[in-house]
Order: C-alpha cells, then sequence, then structure tokens
C-alpha cells in the first residue's frame, strides 16, 4: 500500500440551481468526511445559478472554511464547471461528484481506499440508473458506440464521479481543449485504473438540469472530440453513393442500346420522374448530413483558435481566481 498519509483530498461539486439539495449535500459530504482520515477541502462551482445556491454556498463558507466556492458570470456548462474545480484544486487527489446526491458520498470511502492502494484514477460505474427506460437506452448506447469509435479503452456505463491523483489532475489541467468530455479526457490519460460499481440514486431535490439538448452536446463532444470515424463514414460512404451513381449511369446507357433484350425481360426504359426526384433528395440528403459533420470538426476548431477563457469568474470564497495559461 502506498503511502497516502497526511494527504489531503479535493472535491469537486458543480452546481446549477441547487438550492433545494445542497443543505443535504453539506450535512451528508460532512458525515462522510469524518471517516476519510485525511485533511479536505469542498470546492463548489456555481455555474451561472439564478436561485439561492450562491447565498448557501456563502453561509457554508462561513460556518466551515474547508468549504470554498466559485461563482461563474454565467452558465458556461456542467464540464466547464469541472474543468474548473480541477483546475483550482490543490489536494493531492482529487475527486468529482455532482450536487443532486445521485452520486452518494458515503461511497467517496471506496474510492479513497482504492487511491491509497495506488491506483491513479478510481471511476464508478453506474448500475440501476433512476431514469426513464428511453434515456436509460440513449445512455447505454452512446458509450457502446464511442467505445467502437475510438482507439483507447473507455470505461462503460461510467460518469465523472470519480477519484483521480494529483499526476493525473496535472495532465487534464495541461490539456488546452475548450470542449471538454472529462471522463473521456480522464480515459485518454492512461494510468492505473479501476472501476467500482454502486447503485446510482435518484435525484434527492429540485430539477434535474441535463434535458435530451444537453445530453446530446455531450455526446457529440465525446465522439468529435476523441474519434475521426464521422469523417471516415462520409468518405466511404459518399464512395458507394459515387459508385452506385456509376453503376447506374451504365445500366441506363445499356437500357438504350440493348432496348429490345430490356424490354424483353421486363427493365425496358421508362419515364423517371419519380426515380429523378428520389435520387436527388437522397443525394442531396446525404450532402447535407456530412455537411453537418464536417460543420461540427469546424466549429470546435472554430471555438479553439479563438483562445477565449473557457471561463469568467465573477466571484471566489476560500480560493484564488485562476485562468489557465493560453497554449
Amino acid at each position: 500500500m502506498n503511502n497516502k498519509k497526511n494527504k489531503k483530498i479535493s472535491v469537486i461539486i458543480p452546481c446549477y440551481n441547487e438550492q433545494e439539495v445542497l443543505p443535504e449535500l453539506f450535512r451528508r459530504i460532512k458525515d462522510a468526511a469524518e471517516i476519510w482520515g485525511l485533511d479536505w477541502e469542498i470546492i463548489c462551482i456555481d455555474d451561472g445559478s439564478r436561485d439561492k445556491t450562491w447565498d448557501l454556498l456563502l453561509e457554508q463558507h462561513e460556518k466551515d472554511p474547508r468549504w470554498s466556492a466559485i461563482s461563474f458570470s454565467r452558465n458556461f456548462g456542467h464540464q466547464t464547471a469541472v474543468s474548473a474545480g480541477i483546475f483550482h484544486a490543490t489536494g493531492d487527489a482529487v475527486i468529482v461528484m455532482d450536487a443532486d446526491l445521485q452520486d452518494p458520498p458515503e461511497e467517496l470511502n471506496r474510492f479513497i481506499e482504492k487511491w491509497k492502494e495506488g491506483y491513479e484514477i478510481v471511476y464508478a460505474i453506474r448500475k440501476h440508473r433512476k431514469e426513464p427506460v428511453i434515456k436509460r437506452i440513449c445512455y447505454w448506447a452512446f458509450y457502446r458506440i464511442m467505445a467502437k469509435m475510438i482507439d483507447f479503452d473507455l470505461p462503460l456505463d461510467s460518469g465523472d464521479f470519480c477519484i483521480m491523483d494529483r499526476k493525473v489532475v496535472d495532465i487534464l489541467n495541461a490539456m488546452p481543449e475548450r470542449n471538454r468530455f472529462v471522463r473521456g479526457l480522464r480515459a485518454w490519460s492512461g494510468f492505473k485504473q479501476k472501476g467500482l460499481v454502486y447503485e446510482r440514486q435518484a435525484r434527492a431535490a429540485g430539477k434535474e438540469k441535463y434535458n435530451f439538448r444537453k445530453l446530446m452536446r455531450l455526446a457529440l463532444d465525446g465522439i468529435v472530440s476523441f474519434s475521426t470515424v464521422p469523417l471516415t463514414v462520409a468518405s466511404y460512404l459518399g464512395l458507394w453513393v459515387t459508385v452506385l451513381a456509376f453503376l447506374g449511369t451504365i445500366f441506363t446507357l445499356l437500357q438504350r442500346i440493348f432496348r429490345s433484350f430490356f424490354e424483353s425481360i421486363g427493365l425496358g426504359p421508362a419515364p423517371g420522374f419519380a426515380t429523378i426526384v428520389l435520387s436527388i433528395l437522397f443525394l442531396g440528403g446525404v450532402q447535407i448530413l456530412f455537411l453537418g459533420i464536417l460543420g461540427q470538426y469546424l466549429g470546435r476548431i472554430y471555438d479553439e483558435v479563438k483562445q477565449r477563457p473557457p471561463w469568467i469568474i465573477k466571484q471566489c470564497l476560500g480560493v484564488l481566481p485562476k485562468t489557465p495559461a493560453k497554449q
């Protein structure tokens, strides 16, 4: 077992309109931390909340300075909030969890014990999601499709809930991406990893923040950030459509040259208005689809080259505000 005495744990918690769940979160994390046997800090990232989230974080910081908080100037998104927390963390290991208590704080000691054993990344594997069937199917399909599209091992059914050693955190902080898929970056970094199965709970209070549009955006960020398979598929499909069009052209010419033969077998030339319209619609749809795929990649390149800061901090409690250096 590695010597992990006198070490410090940082817990990163992104928050967006979480006033209903924060009091319970404060209580359960405090109770859970009593058995860790380590120094600890909590960094909550207020991602542009419009309720009393920041007021509750301020009250908690005044009660216990180990609870720090960062307030964004607007909503920058969950993955950006996670990245900002990781960037400001000072611990020897960093835990990432959500504020809605779907990631139970009581499970954290299991993660810390595995980290003490020498694992640099310990991630949670979700079991028995308390979510609608369609959403569970989409999650299940996304992880398995993406795993086939990338050239490194992506743990199936794992989210951002994890603990990472400082060496992993330093590498993540050095990565310049603006459109970040943190669990993908974590897996890509390598190191000694371990998955722990846990039962994902239902949201403790408040409304769910990840709607279908945001989930689709996260899925696109994951796929586009780590795979060029969509571009390869576009190239191959374009090739096959071209081949089929070429064969269709040859067939049409043969119909004209050997008209009587093709008429005798029931394949004689006929007016093809409907066929022409359908062909145009099909080819037009394929072109628009793959222009959209190209647009996804180009849009992310555009975001990267602008070199804008990934987040803007409005206020801090207990931490010094920092902005990642431009690459």
